[in-house]
């Protein structure tokens, strides 16, 4: 069973996350932040991945510390639910399209964090959402999960299509990245033995 549950408290944000590797991409979210619970849901949707969420934060401030640390509990879990990564695929990536938007993400499960990140949002908000905020996002889930994560909108005018498919790519890179490999026979899928 890859399940992982989560809760993270702070001054500034109390959250909490559970998920499934093996779901159906079913999904119950509430971060207070109705975009944010949007594109959460692109994940569980097309990553296949069930998710619970809650989160409180300090959001007459702004959203800032509510995102980050949303990502931050989402990568704590993704890298309890799939433990030492045996058998996995290890590796994933993705194009979405959404009209005129387009993006693709590569991932790479390898134990070190680092994200490239490459979109140049045609609009500094999308709704209330702050757009640079979904880069906050995959830092916080990067740093945790400690994941190499590429993620480029290739092109794009409408900054809410961006953001979508930047957020269902990564969850369809995740999925086939999490995918048990049958012919791996159980082990590290590394030269190294272990990730």
């Amino acid at each position: 069973m890859r399940i992982a549950e989560i809760e993270r408290n702070t001054l500034e944000t109390q959250i909490r996350v559970k998920l499934d590797l093996d779901g159906t991409g079913r999904s119950r979210l509430a971060t207070g932040i109705g975009f944010l619970d949007h594109m959460l849901d692109q994940i569980a949707r097309h990553g296949l991945i069930d998710l619970d969420l809650e989160a409180q934060g300090d959001l007459h401030i702004d959203a800032h510390h509510t995102v980050e640390d949303v990502g931050i509990a989402c990568g704590q879990a993704l890298a309890r639910a799939w433990g030492d990564k045996k058998g996995l695929a290890r590796y994933g990536h993705a194009y979405v399209p959404l009209d005129e938007a387009l993006s693709r993400v590569v991932i790479d499960l390898s134990g070190r964090p680092g994200l490239s990140f490459n979109v140049a949002f045609s609009r500094e908000r999308i709704g209330e959402f702050d757009a640079e905020l979904v880069r906050e996002f995959f830092q916080g889930l990067v740093n945790h999960a400690a994941i190499t994560l590429h993620i480029d909108n290739l092109r794009g005018d409408n900054a809410h299509h961006q953001a979508e498919t930047v957020f269902k790519a990564f969850a369809r890179a995740l999925r086939m990245a999490v995918a048990p490999d049958p012919r791996a026979g159980g082990g590290v899928p590394s030269t190294k033995g272990a990730l």
